[in-house]
């Protein structure tokens, strides 16, 4: 898990294949004006999803991990407090993990809450187990999506 500002960006663009062109989209102007929906970048290998959704209580939500893809998640307004957990430490899956939706959810609790306001984007990889979307507020944010098998 990396927590970062946008503006440090170009540190990571030789962490992974397709982080070079996942920036490139984040660092684009206009972004607050894109409408919410899927953003084909590299077609099903690296797309972004715009979402503006209000925030839910940390009770009752739960993990989440994706083996397919890492997750940017850029916060465009608004704070996400994102709960984390490195998955090897989470016990208690919350049924199968789904290949269509990419995901697989977990009843443990978070061993670390992130508060990521606008301007601060979080690197996701399949290691980690993730809780978004925490907050009293409305959240505007773009999630891009890099498959793990790019190299």
């Amino acid at each position: 898990m990396i927590l970062d500002v946008l503006d440090n960006s170009s540190r990571y663009l030789t962490l992974k294949q397709g982080f070079s062109q996942a920036f490139e989209f984040l660092g684009r102007p206009g972004l607050q004006e894109l409408p919410e929906g899927r953003y084909e970048i590299d077609g099903d290998r690296l797309y972004a999803v715009v979402a503006k959704e209000p925030g839910r209580p940390k009770e009752g939500a739960m993990l989440e991990a994706h083996d397919r893809y890492i997750d940017i998640q850029l916060i465009l307004a608004g704070t996400d407090e994102m709960g984390w957990k490195t998955r090897s430490a989470c016990k208690s899956p919350a049924g199968e993990y789904d290949p269509e939706a990419d995901q697989q959810l977990f009843a443990d609790e978070p061993d670390s809450w992130l508060a990521v306001r606008s301007g601060a984007f979080v690197i996701f990889f399949p290691e980690d187990t993730h809780l978004p979307l925490i907050s009293t507020g409305d959240i505007h944010k773009i999630v891009v999506k890099i498959a793990v098998d790019q190299g």
